[in-house]
């Protein structure tokens, strides 16, 4: 089964927990502190692959998690990273945020990758908290949670050639003569509801890939019959073929066909109504030299010079892959370039300055990133850690703000979502 839209939800790893030891062995029973640091969480990436050709795998596997990042130890031992969770995903696919809709990336060639969710820091064992006025801190920090987020995916074929038309006008069978894909083909219309994807051999040396995209009709734009889904992957592509039904066999103008069709790709977006077409006119076969040159003549009055082809016999179609390739070649295209070094691209929120005081209720909140991360990683069980946190507040400039907004010690305080109680 075909599928080019998913949706995920991603998990960084939790970072592993920072530990207080001291050392103590026969040699030195009273030692200094040797606790070791909590290893970051492992990230999520996403990456295209050649060996993936749809999205169906997120059908039943809706959610990934980066590994939590290993606690620290004694003798400052070091936890170790969590494992990186790596999603294959197809050559082509869009990588969007599905709360704004923000692309997160665009996966348009083989190997390329993107971290959608960074594993948590990993938190500090108290070994990392000594300093000359604290030799024997007993401070820790707890590792904190990955980055979360839900993802929408949209997978847009990767082609040079997008074969467009209206359903049963020959696409399929096109593609099938041309590439040698064995393309679902029967004599009604939407036989195929899924785009075929396809090699196309010009000489020996040289190819291209086309798609050949399901039946498009008239309000396709808006979603009717799939079209909005299918219009998604003629964007990628550089050259269309627009093919016509010459023979009538649908009872439908061949004129008319070609108009509405371009009227549903510019309706759609502005690209797509500009993309460099050729136009053919298929099952000429059917047809007599005068029907033939009647029709070119039609086409030929609103300046449009359509190409008389038959699948069925393949009349035309070796000057017509000729023709596509070097189109192709005409607007400076280089076909069939599926070869990319492998890039990392790293989305990270950096951290915001300072912090702001607000009132809820009784209760004072403080908010900022910097500040909420400093509380929530501190485990303050302890005299030492509560001790540290003050000092560390003081110097932020934290009690000085709310002194100047009415906080007096024993009035309700949260910072981000962790409640404390301050004696000073």
């Amino acid at each position: 089964m075909f599928i080019d839209e998913a949706m995920i939800r991603v998990v960084g790893g939790r970072g592993g927990n920072g530990v207080i030891r001291f050392i103590s062995n026969k040699h030195n029973w009273k030692g200094g502190p040797d606790g070791g640091s909590g290893g970051d969480g492992g990230d999520v990436v996403i990456r295209s692959s050649l060996s993936i050709s749809t999205l169906y795998q997120f059908r039943n596997r809706p959610k990934f998690t980066g590994e939590q990042g290993g606690d620290g130890g004694s003798n400052n031992k070091q936890g170790a990273r969590g494992k990186t969770s790596v999603i294959l995903v197809p050559v082509g696919t869009i990588v969007r945020e599905a709360r704004t809709g923000d692309v997160l990336a665009d996966l348009a060639a083989p190997d390329k990758e993107v971290v959608v969710a960074h594993g948590g820091e990993g938190g500090r064992g108290n070994n990392s908290f000594v300093t000359s006025s604290r030799q024997a801190p007993r401070i820790c920090e707890r590792g904190l949670a990955g980055e979360a987020r839900t993802l929408r995916m949209e997978l847009r074929l990767i082609a040079d050639v997008g074969i467009i038309g209206y359903p049963n006008v020959g696409k399929s069978s096109l593609i099938s003569r041309v590439s040698g894909v064995r393309a679902k083909v029967a004599d009604y219309p939407f036989t195929t509801i899924t785009p075929n994807l396809g090699v196309v051999d010009v000489d020996g040396l040289r190819q291209f890939v086309a798609v050949d995209i399901p039946g498009l009709i008239e309000g396709a734009h808006t979603g009717k019959g799939l079209g909005d889904r299918f219009l998604r992957h003629v964007k990628r592509t550089r050259v269309l073929i627009h093919m016509i039904d010459l023979a009538k066999l649908e009872g439908r103008d061949p004129l008319e066909d070609y108009r509405r069709i371009n009227e549903e790709l510019r309706s759609s977006s502005d690209e797509l109504g500009s993309k460099p077409q050729i136009v053919v006119g298929n099952k000429v076969d059917l047809l007599d030299d005068g029907e033939i040159k009647r029709e070119k003549e039609r086409f030929a009055a609103i300046g449009v010079d359509i190409i008389p082809i038959s699948v069925a016999t393949g009349v035309g179609l070796r000057a017509l892959v000729n023709l596509a390739y070097n189109r192709l070649e005409s607007i400076g295209v280089a076909v069939l370039d599926r070869k990319s070094a492998l890039k990392r691209r790293v989305y990270r929120f950096h951290d915001e300055e300072g912090f702001r005081v607000e009132q809820d209720g009784e209760a004072f909140v403080v908010r900022g990133q910097t500040v909420e991360r400093l509380v929530a990683k501190l485990v303050l069980d302890s005299r030492d850690a509560q001790e540290y946190l003050s000092d560390r507040l003081h110097r932020m400039g934290v009690f000085q703000e709310l002194g100047r907004q009415g906080f007096t010690p024993g009035d309700p305080l949260r910072i981000g979502e962790v409640k404390l109680e301050l004696d000073r």
